[in-house]
């Protein structure tokens, strides 16, 4: 759904049935020069919006500045732009995280999204004391984001008994106006990420398999999306030199994705290095190396405008509304992907 007139295309996509959304992710802190920092966050949030990017992804983990004010960052230097702020249960009470979209929407009149995170890597939940198994890791996330969104939708006191969590009369004041009322995002790569995507009545987010292999979600109950690279150009040869330059082989990055392979419970880090192996070979545009190299978490689809917008409308085709893209490099890959885009909506919607 990139575009330049973000409401235009929205009211034609939905007139198609395609509904897609598109999301961009912005820069993590250790990844660019502390001076630098601020800067580039902005640059990409502009970019993302200037591309019409429906929001921008904000990662949280133990290494990474605080997501609230990367977000208010983005606010402040975007027109529309929403954060979609990463939420790590272990980080703050669920009262705190209501508070902060609740005065973001205060100050700003901006929607936010959330991205519901349980927490995979086993060094960071050490570190915070949390040896929470995987499995209950999402049943307390439930918990958690029930409450989120009763303090932010209830005009009434909000009083909550769970196997985590327990609040008597609690208010959220300033109150959050009905149409600022946060999407939801959680991960869809396990059993126990779905089951509480349909508990929350959010989004099911992944990190997809192949098009031609990932199961057919139109139609389901859950509103589903993927997180995806994408590099696209005239022809598959500009392409892959392009995907080459920006992704060389790094043997420190495999050796610590590796190791990262040995400390993490996450489904969806296993389910990716299973399918590297799978597809090294194939002659596809689903393309893991910089997964392999720990550049990224997400896989890639490299080649032609023409290739590459084919395996986006089959996704769209099997029942994906929602796109979070990988962290653009510069304003005009967010270009190409455009083009990408475009030709990907007009496939789908035959």
């Amino acid at each position: 759904m990139i575009s330049r007139n973000t409401r235009k295309d929205s009211k034609k996509n939905t007139e198609n049935g395609l509904g897609v959304s598109v999301f961009s992710t912005s820069p993590q802190s250790t990844a660019v020069e502390q001076n630098l920092y601020r800067q580039n966050v902005i640059d990409v949030a502009r970019w993302s919006e200037a591309a019409g990017c429906e929001g921008i992804l904000v990662y949280t983990d133990n290494s990474l500045v605080d997501p609230w004010l990367v977000a208010q960052i983005i606010i402040e230097n975007t027109e529309r732009l929403c954060p979609l702020v990463a939420i790590q249960p272990a980080y703050m009470h669920p009262y705190t995280v209501a508070k902060m979209v609740s005065s973001l929407g205060h100050f700003y009149g901006r929607r936010i999204f959330l991205n519901m995170v349980a927490g995979g890597f086993k060094n960071d939940l050490s570190a915070l004391n949390d040896t929470t198994p995987h499995d209950k890791r999402y049943a307390r996330l439930v918990e958690y984001t029930t409450i989120i969104q009763e303090l932010l939708r209830s005009p009434a006191p909000v009083t909550y008994r769970g196997e985590f969590y327990v609040v008597d009369k609690l208010r959220m004041t300033p109150p959050l106006a009905p149409e600022l009322m946060p999407g939801v995002f959680v991960s869809g790569s396990s059993e126990a990420g779905l089951n509480a995507a349909v508990a929350l009545a959010a989004v099911a987010i992944k990190y997809p398999q192949p098009a031609a292999v990932e199961p057919d979600n139109a139609g389901s109950a859950i509103p589903s999306g993927i997180r995806v690279g994408i590099v696209a150009r005239e022809s598959e040869e500009e392409a892959w030199s392009v995907a080459d330059a920006r992704f060389p082989a790094d043997r420190k990055g495999q050796l610590t994705h590796q190791l990262a392979m040995k400390t993490s419970d996450s489904a969806w880090h296993q389910q990716l290095s299973n399918m590297a192996v799978a597809t090294r070979t194939d002659d596809t545009p689903y393309w893991l190396w910089p997964f392999e190299n720990y550049k990224t978490f997400c896989p890639y689809l490299v080649g032609s405008y023409e290739r590459v917008a084919s395996e986006i409308a089959k996704y769209i085709e099997r029942g994906f509304q929602t796109f979070i893209l990988d962290i653009p490099p510069a304003q005009d890959e967010l270009q190409h992907i455009n083009l990408v885009f475009s030709q990907a909506r007009q496939l789908a919607a035959k």
